[in-house]
C-alpha cells in the first residue's frame, strides 16, 4: 500500500470519529471500511480486525483531546421563544418531554452539557452555576411572549412553573384580536425595546449561542404579528446566529376568518427572515389524531395490533387521555418533532447532527427553507397499546403522507434535500441499506441525486425502542403556498376586513405580499419543471 493511500485511509477514517467514539460504535466503524475500502483493505491487511482495532486504539486516544476542544468551541446552546396561546401550549408540552427525556437518559444529579443546551442552572441566590456542578435550580432557556394572560398564568401554575421566571415573560392584557397588523405593528413597535433587551440578557447567559427556535401558529394575531416582528429583530440583532421556526399552519376550515391573511403576511416575513422553517398543518394533526382514534382493521393491521388489546390510552408523557385538553395531543405531536430536531445537540451518537448542518445540507437556496417533516412511529406515540415498529417499516412509513405533519405527497414531487435523524441503537449497516431504498424510491433532482444527509443518535424516545425523523425539502410545498393565495384572494378580491388592517399598515403591503408569495410559488414550479441538461457530445473533425 502505497504512502499516499495509506495516508489518505488515515485521513478519511479519522474524519468519521471525530464526535462521540465509543467502543459500541466498533460495528459502524468496521462497516464504513468495508463499505469504502472493500477488497483493496483485505488484499493488504488480511488481518482486518486488528488493523481495525489498532486504529481505533490510536483514534479513541485523540479523540478524547478533540472533544474537549470541541465541547469549549463549538456552539451548543438554543433559544426558545414561544408566541402566542399555540406557541406556548407546544412550548408547555416541549419542556415536559424535554425533562422526561433528561431524566431517563442519566441517572446522577450533574448538572450536564446535554442539560446546559436548554436549561441554566442556578444556586439559591440566582448565581449561574457551571457544568459539572449540581443541580440546583434549572431554568429554561427561553422567552415566553403573549398578548393575554390566560395561557402564561397556566404555565406559571403549571408542574413546570418553576422553569420560568417572570423576568422572562412579555405580556398584555387585551390581545391582538387575530390582527396580524395589530401584532406586528402596534405590540411589535410598543414592546420591542423590552423584547430586545429580555433577548441580549438571555443571550448573555449562553457560552456560545448555536441558534433561535420559535414556536408559533401564522394564523391568529400575536403568534403571527408579534412572531414575525421577533423574527426580524432577530435577524438585525443576531445576523450570525440560526433562526429555526416550528410554525402552525391553519387548516382550510379555520375558525379565524381573518387567517386567510394573516398566514400570508407571516409566510412572506418566514420567507425573508428564517434561516429554517418546519411548517405544521392543524388539519395533517387532526387527521393523525382520527386515526389513531378510530380501531379499524386496516389501521390495526398497518400498526402490526390486535382488536381485542384492552386497557386506558396513556401518551408518552404519562397521562390518561380523559386528563388531556383539547389540542394537547396535537401538542404532543409538535413537541416530539422539537426532540428529534434536537436529540443530537443534547446526547451523543455514532453519527451527530448539529442544527447548523441541517442549514447547511438542506437549503440549496436561501429563500427555499421550508421543509416537510415526518416522523415513525407516529400513532403509538398517541396509543402505547400499538406494538413498536420494525426498522425497515419506518423507512417506508416516513414516505407515506399519513406519517406527515403537513399535508402533500412528496413522492409525486421533486425532492431537492433529504434529511433523516435516526434514535436509538441502529446499526450503520441498516441505515445505509435503507438509505439505498429510498435513493431509488424517491425523485431527486437532476443536480442533487446524492442530497441525503442522516444522523444517528444513541438517545431512543420515551416509549420507543427506536424512531426516525424525515426532512424533506420538497417541491410539493408550493401546493400548500397556493393554497394559501387562494383563500387570501377570495377575501381581497371584495376588500373583506381591509379596513382592520388599514389601521396599522398601508394597503400596499397586501400586494407586496402576494406577489412575494406567488414569485415563492415560481420559484418551486421552476425546479419541480427543471429536467437535466442534454449535452452533446462534439464530433472529432477529421
Amino acid at each position: 500500500m502505497s504512502d499516499k493511500y495509506y495516508l489518505n485511509f488515515h485521513n478519511n477514517l479519522f474524519l468519521q470519529v471525530q464526535s462521540n467514539l465509543t467502543f459500541q460504535n466498533f460495528q459502524f466503524y468496521e462497516s464504513y471500511i468495508y463499505f469504502n475500502f472493500g477488497s483493496r483493505f483485505h488484499q493488504f491487511y488480511p488481518q482486518s480486525s486488528v488493523i481495525i482495532l489498532f486504529y481505533l486504539y490510536q483514534i479513541i486516544y485523540y479523540n478524547n483531546i478533540q472533544k474537549q476542544i470541541y465541547s469549549i468551541q463549538m456552539p451548543r446552546e438554543l433559544v426558545t421563544i414561544q408566541v402566542g396561546q399555540c406557541g406556548n401550549q407546544i412550548g408547555t408540552r416541549f419542556w415536559e418531554l424535554a425533562l422526561k427525556e433528561h431524566s431517563k437518559s442519566k441517572h446522577s444529579t450533574i448538572y450536564d452539557e446535554a442539560l446546559s443546551s436548554f436549561f441554566r442552572n442556578l444556586n439559591p441566590k440566582g448565581g449561574e452555576l457551571k457544568v459539572g456542578d449540581q443541580i440546583q435550580n434549572l431554568k429554561a432557556r427561553a422567552l415566553i411572549v403573549d398578548m393575554e394572560e390566560g395561557v402564561l398564568n397556566q404555565i406559571m401554575k403549571s408542574n413546570i412553573g418553576e422553569l420560568f421566571e417572570e423576568k422572562q415573560f412579555i405580556q398584555d392584557v387585551s390581545g391582538a384580536g387575530n390582527n396580524w397588523g395589530h401584532g406586528y405593528h402596534h405590540y411589535g413597535k410598543l414592546y420591542e425595546k423590552n423584547i430586545v433587551e429580555k433577548l441580549r440578557k438571555t443571550v448573555e447567559h449562553c457560552d456560545s449561542l448555536q441558534c433561535f427556535f420559535m414556536t408559533h401558529s401564522i394564523g391568529g394575531g400575536t403568534g403571527s404579528g408579534l412572531g414575525s416582528r421577533i423574527l426580524g429583530l432577530l435577524e438585525e440583532h443576531y445576523p450570525e446566529v440560526f433562526r429555526f421556526t416550528a410554525s402552525v399552519f391553519p387548516s382550510n376550515d379555520d375558525d379565524v376568518v381573518t387567517s386567510p391573511y394573516n398566514s400570508l403576511f407571516s409566510l412572506y416575513e418566514l420567507s425573508k427572515h428564517a434561516d429554517c422553517v418546519f411548517p405544521i398543518d392543524n388539519q395533517a394533526l387532526i387527521n393523525v389524531i382520527e386515526q389513531a382514534e378510530r380501531p379499524n382493521k386496516a389501521r390495526l393491521v398497518k400498526e402490526n395490533t390486535h382488536e381485542n388489546s384492552v386497557g386506558n390510552k396513556i401518551t408518552q408523557f404519562g397521562e390518561e387521555e380523559k386528563k388531556q385538553k383539547p389540542f394537547d395531543k396535537m401538542n404532543s405531536l409538535i413537541a416530539h418533532l422539537l426532540s428529534h430536531i434536537t436529540c443530537s445537540m443534547r446526547f451523543e451518537g455514532a453519527l451527530n447532527v448539529d442544527l447548523n448542518e441541517i442549514t447547511m445540507n438542506l437549503v440549496p437556496y436561501p429563500d427555499l427553507h421550508f421543509l416537510i417533516s415526518s416522523l415513525a412511529p407516529l400513532y403509538s406515540l398517541l396509543d402505547t397499546k400499538l406494538q413498536p415498529r420494525r426498522l425497515d417499516q419506518m423507512f417506508q412509513d416516513i414516505q407515506h403522507p399519513d406519517f406527515q405533519l403537513i399535508t402533500g405527497n412528496p413522492l409525486m414531487h421533486k425532492y431537492l434535500a433529504v434529511g433523516l435523524i435516526v434514535r436509538g441503537d441502529v446499526a450503520f449497516s441498516d441505515v445505509n441499506r435503507n438509505i439505498k431504498k429510498l435513493k431509488d424510491q424517491m425523485k431527486m433532482i437532476s443536480w442533487n441525486k446524492e442530497g441525503f444527509k442522516y444522523g444517528i443518535c444513541n438517545q431512543p424516545p420515551i416509549g420507543q425502542q427506536y424512531s426516525m425523523l424525515c426532512l424533506a425539502n420538497n417541491t410539493c410545498i408550493k401546493d400548500t403556498f397556493s393554497v394559501m393565495t387562494d383563500r387570501f384572494q377570495k377575501l381581497y378580491k371584495r376588500k373583506v376586513y381591509v379596513h382592520h388592517y388599514k389601521q396599522y399598515m398601508e394597503q400596499s403591503h397586501f400586494d407586496e405580499t402576494l406577489n412575494g408569495i406567488n414569485n415563492l410559488i415560481a420559484r418551486y414550479q421552476e425546479l419541480e419543471n427543471q429536467q437535466p441538461r442534454q449535452y452533446q457530445r462534439i464530433k472529432p473533425i477529421f
